[in-house]
């Protein structure tokens, strides 16, 4: 008996040091989510259930009883005793998926798993006193692999020790199996953030509170004091600022004097610092504002790509042309049937986002595709949707309308609208030529040139503003060149302005002899500016020889309207 009592106290004794001794309070970060499993299927090799993985990069055991998952939805809590050792895993996954998952490591069941969303979704791993531990803030496009972010692979962190970069410290697995889960991970290495956080943007919630969006996590301390904010046109520091849980990426900030409904205001942000201690630079100042409801002819649909090349994306640009700020959540986009009823309506932004006058907004379902594709000056003036409204690639309608229905612009476009000179329209956008004169209208829209690389997604269309003839000045500089890679008047620029629409050029280079050495241009359509470069180089890229050569260049449009340049120059070679 006495045996039995004292193997009773132990076991007592055990119970209440696994409930008491491991008891330390964890910090922010000391236990991160490291694997996530939002989408099994099609299976490759891991069991055909979600999973989180969990990963304690700390030096303390941490007992994970009372420890929650949750998605803002639902909330899963951990009710066993589970020491979690320093640098070791456990896999958390719905209580039917413990034996599946059981194979590949230590596993934990729960009730009420989160469901993780394939495409986006912010996951948030919680103390056992409800402090927030870490929260991952995931979409698809962090696998950094379009076959992948199909369904079957995890996603992975690549380095642990910088849990706050976000899509930069993840990507797919490269397991065989399709992920790692219960082991270190496949991609795991060293990924430091060595980069400041950013000033993204700023949205209104009323006229007394600012909330500022950062890039990533910031610190909470730094992001917590007033003095790291200021916003002129006399309001000056918040009377108080508080970061947004769970994710940290925005500060929301109360103001003593309300803002004006008539003025655009500056934020500027200092001393700002994100998980790993780097200091906001910069990219530290945002434009803010109140929004008003869109009215007609606010915004009006400035370009459009609707017939773009085989595995690529449409995109719409749209123009603040009002004196007003603009809230993208409080408008739609969509097609318009056969019956005139709207149809594939889609809302802008899922959260409030400022559309400030003047601004150029482009929309597409492959943001990467475009950056790769066109010369995007403004990576932050792209904007991500799930998908599109349908621009069929002969003809189509593009409806803008406010929440209330009201129509702000629509346009009802057709493939002949391009130059009709373009042989081959795929990749080219169809670019509106002015914002005061009506969207409807055939001669209000032509391609974008050329010279642009026949789209300018985000900034001024290559065609803004241009007449309806043929008046062009062309400057070549210098009028001595020397080819020798020498970093001083290596090659010759074209320069050109037009003030007409529908324009080409033929460019031409002559010896003195009158004997064409090379054919620079052929047949480009032009933007109303732009340049091109002669190396002095022949047609099979020889060098040619010292002497004067006789640039003769053409610019007409399909009215048979034309202007002819004649320049000469010299090429020469540097002692």
């Amino acid at each position: 008996m006495t045996n039995i009592l004292r193997s009773t106290g132990l076991a007592s004794l055990l119970l209440l040091c696994i409930a008491t001794c491991y008891a330390q309070t964890p910090q922010r970060f000391d236990v991160v989510i490291d694997e996530l499993f939002p989408d099994p299927t099609p299976v490759i090799g891991l069991p055909n259930n979600e999973f989180v993985e969990l990963k304690n990069v700390s030096a303390t055991a941490f007992n994970l009883r009372g420890w929650k998952l949750s998605d803002g939805t639902s909330t899963a809590t951990i009710n066993v005793n589970f020491i979690l050792q320093p640098d070791s895993f456990v896999i958390v996954c719905p209580n039917s998926a413990v034996t599946a998952f059981a194979a590949f490591g230590t596993t934990l069941g729960v009730s009420s798993f989160p469901s993780l969303n394939n495409d986006a979704d912010v996951i948030t791993l919680y103390g056992p006193n409800g402090s927030i531990i870490h929260s991952v803030a995931y979409n698809t496009s962090w696998y950094h692999n379009d076959v992948k972010s199909d369904g079957g692979w995890t996603l992975e962190m690549i380095d642990t020790h910088n849990p706050c970069s976000g899509s930069s410290n993840w990507t797919s697995s490269n397991h065989h199996s399709g992920g790692t889960p219960g082991r270190k991970n496949s991609v795991d290495g060293i990924n430091k953030d060595e980069q400041p956080p950013v000033l993204l943007r700023t949205y209104t919630i009323n006229d007394t509170t600012i909330v500022a969006v950062f890039d990533e996590p910031v610190d909470s301390v730094t992001a917590a004091l007033i003095t790291s904010y200021s916003i002129n046109n006399g309001i000056g520091y918040p009377l108080s600022a508080l970061p947004v849980v769970p994710s940290f990426t925005e500060v929301r900030l109360r103001l003593s004097t309300p803002l004006n409904g008539n003025m655009i205001y500056q934020l500027s942000v200092s001393n700002v610092q994100d998980c790993s201690n780097n200091k906001i630079g910069s990219m530290s100042t945002a434009r803010t504002g109140l929004p008003v409801t869109a009215d007609s002819f606010d915004i009006v649909v400035n370009e459009l790509l609707f017939d773009p090349v085989k595995d690529g994306y449409d995109y719409i640009e749209l123009y603040n042309r009002s004196n007003h700020i603009i809230d993208l959540k409080q408008l739609n986009i969509s097609n318009r049937n056969t019956a005139g009823n709207l149809t594939n309506i889609k809302q802008l932004a899922p959260d409030p986002y400022l559309f400030f006058p003047g601004e150029y907004l482009v929309f597409t379902a492959g943001k990467q595709w475009v950056q790769q594709n066109y010369v995007v000056k403004r990576p932050d003036n792209i904007l991500e949707l799930p998908s599109l409204p349908s621009f069929p690639d002969d003809k189509g309608i593009a409806v803008l309308t406010n929440l209330h229905g009201r129509v702000i612009d629509e346009l009802s476009y057709e493939a002949k609208w391009h130059f009709s000179l373009i042989s081959n329209r795929e990749g080219v956008a169809l670019e509106r030529i002015s914002y005061e004169q009506p969207t409807q209208h055939l001669h209000n829209w032509t391609s974008a040139a050329s010279t642009a690389g026949y789209g300018t997604p985000g900034y001024v269309n290559s065609q803004l503003g241009a007449a309806f003839s043929v008046q062009g000045q062309l400057e070549v500089t210098p009028r001595i060149f020397s080819p020798d890679n020498d970093g001083i008047d290596d090659y010759i620029t074209i320069s050109y302005r037009v003030t007409g629409t529908e324009h080409m050029a033929n460019v031409t280079v002559y010896d003195v002899q009158g004997r064409q050495v090379r054919y620079l241009v052929k047949n480009a359509l032009l933007g109303t500016s732009g340049s091109f470069r002669w190396d002095g180089l022949d047609e099979k890229a020889n060098k040619l020889p010292l002497g004067i050569y006789i640039i003769v260049s053409e610019i007409f449009n399909q009215q048979g309207q034309k202007q002819k340049f004649k320049n000469a120059v010299t090429l020469a070679r540097r002692l």
